[in-house]
């Protein structure tokens, strides 16, 4: 990788993160990247591009949720520094990319930088996404009891990644999809997924 790059990134970009919420901190980039240049070192790709991307594609939260993949993109096309190590059209691919990555997205990722940033952002591990969404519950319902944080956040787990949800998966190779199946029998044993969730939510809380 471009030493100067890595250093620019690593002194500009990364620190934003610090400043998210609890679920898309600095760990949670890191994580982006790690799994991104792992995945473009198996098809081959620019290791630059791939970690910029990675890098950049949360940056759009200082603007909300709801648009952060488009704003992530336009920060990332808008940074002038770039342009020192990246054409105009790897810039484009890099933008497409970063718009491209949010799971609710509706349609599938425009390249194969993409489809690795998307992947690379699920990191789906069935404890660490209870504990982020009771995080995310805690964080922007602070009004509910227990029992309402729970019921919202089972109905964002079904939504988002039970059998017919909205998460869709793009590189086969991934551990993505054994991970998955891994929180799908979470989400129907009701019994064990309350357990952890009291657990969390006492240690998110400090119930």
């Amino acid at each position: 990788m471009n030493p100067e790059l890595e250093q620019y990134i690593e002194q500009e970009i990364l620190p934003r993160y610090e400043h998210f919420d609890a679920g898309h901190r600095t760990d949670h980039v890191r994580t982006v990247i790690e799994q991104s240049l792992a995945l473009a070192d198996r098809y081959g790709l620019d290791p630059d591009m791939a970690y910029t991307i990675a890098a950049y594609h949360d940056t759009g939260l200082v603007n909300g949720r709801e648009r952060h993949h488009l704003d992530a993109g336009r920060i990332l096309a808008e940074d002038p520094v770039l342009r020192r190590w990246f054409t105009e059209e790897q810039i484009t691919t890099m933008r497409e990319a970063v718009e491209d990555h949010r799971a609710s997205s509706d349609h599938a990722p425009r390249t194969i930088y993409g489809r690795i940033v998307a992947e690379a952002d699920r990191v789906i591990d069935p404890v660490t996404i209870l504990r982020r969404t009771v995080q995310y519950s805690l964080a922007n319902y602070p009004s509910l009891d227990r029992e309402g944080h729970w019921a919202r956040c089972m109905d964002h787990l079904r939504k988002k990644y039970a059998e017919g949800g909205y998460l869709r998966l793009w590189i086969a190779e991934s551990e993505n999809a054994r991970r998955l199946e891994e929180l799908r029998a979470l989400i129907r044993d009701t019994q064990r997924i309350r357990q952890l969730f009291d657990e969390t939510f006492d240690t998110e809380s400090g119930a």
